[in-house]
């Protein structure tokens, strides 16, 4: 093991830690694959199931190889961070050569799954959000706001694919929510962890925020994505369900800025998975827009 590595923190085999490194449980965050398929109500078509099904699985194996090659890249500040250095990549238990050949696999495999859901538009979707993860790891990351938009880039680009996969028109409404919400989880994903490890975290430009600028983000995100949303639902579709999915989109909403005001913002899909009133928020909100939808 180099200098700098820590003990191997739990036992597996190499093959189970690669897939940990691989990070699954970030799978969630593709879900937003099929908002725009649901949104435009043919996911009941199974053609356009399918099509939003293979470009989710294209965008896990491109979100997994782009965490093995960030990671791999990051090695030795993850071995200062008290969490990260626990990785599977960062303790030794995964070698940087084996994460970066795994990882470029995973790369050159996604858009050629995304391809099978019946066009070219979905690989080069796929093609561009590799591209954007790539230059983060490499440049990206490294430039104050620009970081915060670039993540917040990945999130929209999933949302467009789903769009692309079973051809229906993005509208503005959808983008605008879509990008202010992306916008929110990141700025409170960095206020957290700024608030937790501080300017000295092994990002390099944590020390350029202050809680105070990101939380200024996150509010003003907030605030424009609630006014967006309200006025879609309202003025877009003259329905009685689409005007009750105000209220879980609100406590939705504020539910997260209280999770980040507590300092539990720093991990969000984990959030989506754990807080149970974030999934019961989730759950009516996508039962009353399914049932305006689809009734």
């Amino acid at each position: 093991m180099s200098q700098g590595a820590v003990a191997r923190p739990w036992t597996a085999t190499p093959a189970l830690a690669l897939v940990r490194a691989a990070r699954p449980r970030q799978w969630v965050k593709n879900v937003l694959v099929l908002a725009a398929p649901m949104a435009a109500g043919v996911l009941g078509q199974p053609r356009s199931l399918l099509a939003a099904l293979l470009v989710f699985v294209a965008f896990c194996l491109a979100a997994s190889g782009s965490y093995l090659i960030n990671d791999a890249a990051d090695v030795e500040a993850d071995r200062l961070h008290p969490r990260k250095r626990r990785r599977a990549i960062a303790s030794g238990t995964v070698s940087v050569r084996t994460a970066r050949v795994t990882g470029a696999v995973l790369l050159l495999l996604a858009p050629a799954v995304a391809a099978l859901a019946g066009s070219w538009q979905p690989s080069a979707v796929v093609a561009g959000y590799i591209a954007l993860t790539l230059s983060y790891t490499l440049w990206l990351k490294h430039q104050e706001v620009v970081d915060l938009i670039a993540v917040a880039g990945c999130h929209v680009i999933r949302a467009y694919a789903g769009a692309v996969a079973v051809d229906v028109p993005v509208t503005g409404w959808f983008l605008v929510v879509v990008s202010l919400a992306a916008l929110q989880l990141v700025a409170g994903k960095r206020e957290a962890e700024l608030r937790l490890r501080g300017a000295t975290g092994t990002r390099a430009t944590l020390a350029a925020y202050s809680p105070a600028y990101l939380a200024q983000v996150r509010i003003m995100c907030s605030g424009a994505m609630i006014v967006t949303y309200c006025l879609w639902a309202l003025n877009a579709h003259d329905d009685l369900f689409y005007g009750l999915s105000i209220i879980p989109f609100l406590l939705l909403v504020l539910r997260h800025n209280l999770l980040v005001d507590r300092g539990s913002g720093e991990e969000p899909e984990e959030l989506a998975v754990r807080d149970r009133p974030t999934l019961l928020f989730a759950a009516v909100l996508i039962v009353l827009v399914g049932v305006g939808i689809y009734a």
